[in-house]
């Protein structure tokens, strides 16, 4: 997978992520403004996440050290 597709697929699954922890909590149809700080907060810790887990995959799978490389800086900072 290409860099520009690993970052659609990424971002679509954090969208999901999003999209699940409001469904969850029959939040799904409300205006986004009508959200409280809180809502907000756990909806990014939910992307946030997936992009940890998926980062951590492509990480394991990739043959190429340079991307391995990248990729340990961004997860471990």
């Amino acid at each position: 997978m290409s860099p520009d597709d690993w970052q659609v697929h990424v971002t679509t699954e954090a969208a999901l992520a999003m999209g699940r922890w409001l469904e969850a909590r029959g939040r799904l149809d409300r205006p986004i403004a009508s959200l409280t700080r809180k809502d907000l907060e756990c909806m990014a810790s939910n992307a946030i996440s997936r992009f940890i887990v998926l980062a951590s995959q492509r990480r394991m799978q990739s043959p190429d050290p340079v991307e391995r490389e990248k990729l340990d800086d961004l997860l471990m900072g």
